[in-house]
């Protein structure tokens, strides 16, 4: 997601610096349309700059509308971002609580969710890497799974909505049918 949030900066940047240099262009040739005019009347010249500095304010427009949808993206990101990152930190909290983990489990079952082995966990934590398995299984009997793989998938199914999948199902289905 950082990667993300700093690729839309750097194309905010980069349209905003684009922006700033069209309409600088813009202000240049209305001015020299508007003196020219003033000056000479209307020619064919004048018709044919007149319409390249419209385009030119065109661009200026969509290239602003594009930096506000930028901004508005990055938004809506962080704020998809925090609220399931809420969302998940509320549910391992409930999940923790239902199972009735100790304060040690509950750093160790975090740990696992985030994808640490014992070893890791064992170094992390300052503990023996035998006490980290014992607590690792204790954690695993009390969600009821059999593996670190098993007690992510359990967080994860209990996030993912199971009306997602079926239209795949139906897609599948209806090409066999």
């Amino acid at each position: 997601m950082q990667e993300r949030r700093r690729a839309l900066e750097r194309r905010a940047v980069a349209t905003s610096f684009l922006v700033i240099l069209q309409a600088l262009a813009t202000i240049f040739f209305v001015a020299d349309v508007a003196g020219d005019i003033a000056d000479n009347g209307w020619s064919m010249h004048l018709l044919v700059e007149s319409g390249a500095t419209v385009a030119l304010l065109a661009g200026v427009v969509f290239g602003a509308l594009q930096l506000h949808w930028l901004i508005l993206r990055a938004r809506l990101d962080e704020t998809a971002v925090a609220t399931a990152r809420g969302a998940m930190s509320d549910l391992i909290r409930q999940r923790f609580l239902d199972w009735q983990l100790t304060g040690a489990e509950a750093d160790v079952a975090l740990f696992a969710l985030k994808g640490f082995d014992a070893a890791e966990i064992a170094h992390l934590r300052g503990a023996a890497s035998g006490t980290i398995r014992a607590q690792l299984a204790r954690i695993y009997a009390k969600a009821e799974v059999h593996s670190q793989v098993g007690l992510m998938a359990l967080m994860v199914e209990d996030l993912v909505d199971g009306d997602a999948i079926k239209p795949v199902e139906t897609k599948l289905q209806g090409n066999h049918g």
